[in-house]
């Protein structure tokens, strides 16, 4: 059990902190409190493709970096320190790269993965709708076969980047209990998105996404018909471990502020750092990340190695996400009447650690999908 990162690893790291610094945040401070525009949102994943992030997940021989999930994932831990905006825009961009990789026909990897690995052409997935939540199998939205063409009906809510994306890989009922993923391209097949306002990771476009009749080739069928739910479920393993990386990357800012913050601000004849119950928080906020960071490690680690990981990625989820709530609430605590200002970062961290309870499965999903893999018993029938 090596707890370092590689000789490489670091080197990777090292390299991409300076990018972050350089190319990164002087875009994401734009889009602090507004959801980022499309011009903005291709410039962002075309100065990160270098460095394999929004494309990392893909081989080589499609076009990506072909990381492995740890190597990516230490990266958007780093990345979410800065601006976890722009990670949720990268990783959702990322998993919808790796579905047309794994499941596209070579004329549609052909066509679109050498755009996407470059940040010319954004990816997202639709799945959720209005009143389903996590039941997903309860769908409306419908894809009806017409001769070669298929025609999709219905509307998908908290689809993240469907405000900037080129296209979308949407999971349509086809039967009875079938389930299948299409790729609808917004400028040749026509779909609509409208921005959702949100407590937080306000800079992450997030909308809801109408299909009105939208006709599109059988050939944009990814996988075969029926394996739509299939391939959904395969990915939220991997959603989970990345949306814990946003959580670690939320909560470093949040604890370095605070340390900051404790050594510059004096009370009572001496900087705040030096009171016990100031030290008390910091330790608890330090072990609350550290703990965060050896489950998601663990998670990412497993799926480095090809391995099935449900329990392990909802308990990295579950924790880590509830865990960043409470250091970045620590940290306000730590900041006193500064914590709760505009002007300063805490309250953003608070509520963008916040919002990371509920996607890929909320924190009490996620305790069931433990307890089921725990006791065999399914609570969710």
């Amino acid at each position: 059990m090596d707890f370092e990162p590689s000789e490489e690893q670091g080197m990777a790291l090292d390299g991409w902190r300076r990018q972050v610094a350089r190319a990164v945040v002087p875009i994401a401070q734009e889009f602090r409190d507004r959801a980022f525009s499309k011009e903005a949102a291709h410039e962002l994943l075309q100065v990160m493709a270098d460095f394999g992030v929004g494309c990392g997940w893909v081989p080589e021989d499609g076009g990506g970096v072909g990381y492995d999930f740890l190597t990516s994932g230490l990266l958007f831990e780093e990345l979410s320190r800065a601006s976890p905006d722009v990670a949720g825009l990268a990783w959702v961009h990322e998993g919808a790269s790796l579905k047309v990789y794994a499941n596209g026909s070579p004329e549609i990897k052909k066509r679109y993965l050498p755009l996407m690995t470059t940040g010319k052409v954004i990816g997202c997935s639709a799945i959720s709708e209005p009143n389903i939540g996590s039941s997903v199998r309860e769908m409306r939205t419908r894809a009806v076969r017409d001769g070669k063409y298929f025609r999709i009906s219905g509307e998908k809510m908290w689809t993240s980047n469907a405000t900037v994306a080129d296209i979308v890989l949407v999971v349509a009922r086809t039967g009875e209990n079938e389930f299948s993923m299409f790729l609808v391209d917004r400028e040749e097949h026509g779909f609509q998105a409208a921005e959702i306002s949100k407590l937080g990771l306000n800079g992450w476009p997030l909308a809801q996404v109408v299909f009105d009749d939208v006709v599109v080739p059988e050939e944009n069928l990814l996988g075969t018909l029926g394996s739509g739910m299939r391939e959904t479920m395969k990915g939220f393993d991997r959603s989970r471990c990345f949306v814990s990386t946003l959580a670690l990357g939320i909560s470093h800012s949040a604890l370095q502020d605070s340390i900051e913050y404790s050594k510059q601000r004096s009370q009572f004849g001496k900087p705040i750092g030096g009171h016990q119950l100031v030290q008390g928080l910091l330790a608890e906020m330090a072990t609350d990340l550290a703990a965060s960071q050896l489950l998601v490690y663990r998670a990412l680690s497993m799926l480095a190695k090809g391995q099935r990981c449900e329990l392990e990625a909802s308990i990295a989820k579950s924790f880590a996400t509830e865990a960043a709530q409470r250091i970045t609430s620590k940290a306000i605590q730590i900041h006193g009447a500064c914590g709760i200002a505009k002007e300063f970062p805490l309250e953003r961290h608070f509520r963008n650690a916040r919002m990371l309870t509920i996607p890929d499965g909320t924190t009490q999903i996620n305790q069931l999908i433990i307890g089921r893999k725990l006791t065999g018993i399914d609570a969710f029938s």
